[in-house]
């Protein structure tokens, strides 16, 4: 009984313990701008942080098929710098198709393969073969 009571008060002691926190500083926001939302719906902002990392985005309201109101559509980019001393940077669209980032950075798809696209010719050239209505046997 004596050792598990002893066991017990130093675990107790060591998640006692205070745990080293690394220090950190707050990072300036060396330049800020903002205007909107305005009437119309369209706003803008960006800043830059004393540490280098920048952002910025306009957005606007579009006609729209799928809507009355009009779409949103919002552009904009942001930079930083990676861990590995690397310079990042992102140049984005966000609308009805969705969010679309371009990076040099980001990865691409590749390309399609020549007999892929040689038989999306041949299907399109020959719709008459495409009989997806008759049943199957």
């Amino acid at each position: 009984m004596y050792k598990l009571a002893v066991i017990l008060g130093l675990v107790s002691m060591v998640l006692a313990a205070p745990v080293d926190q690394q220090s950190t500083s707050e990072i300036p926001i060396v330049r800020e701008s903002h205007d909107g939302p305005n009437p119309d719906g369209s706003y803008s902002w960006s800043y830059e942080a004393g540490n280098g990392i920048q952002a910025q985005e306009e957005g606007s309201l579009s006609a729209s098929e799928n809507s009355k109101d009009g779409a949103l559509v919002v552009r904009g980019s942001y930079s930083y710098t990676g861990e590995d001393g690397v310079q990042y940077q992102i140049v984005y669209v966000a609308d009805e198709n969705g969010f679309q980032p371009q990076g040099a950075h980001l990865p691409t798809s590749p390309p399609i393969p020549e007999e892929i696209l040689k038989s999306l010719e041949y299907n399109a050239a020959h719709p008459e073969e495409n009989n997806d209505d008759e049943p199957k046997q």
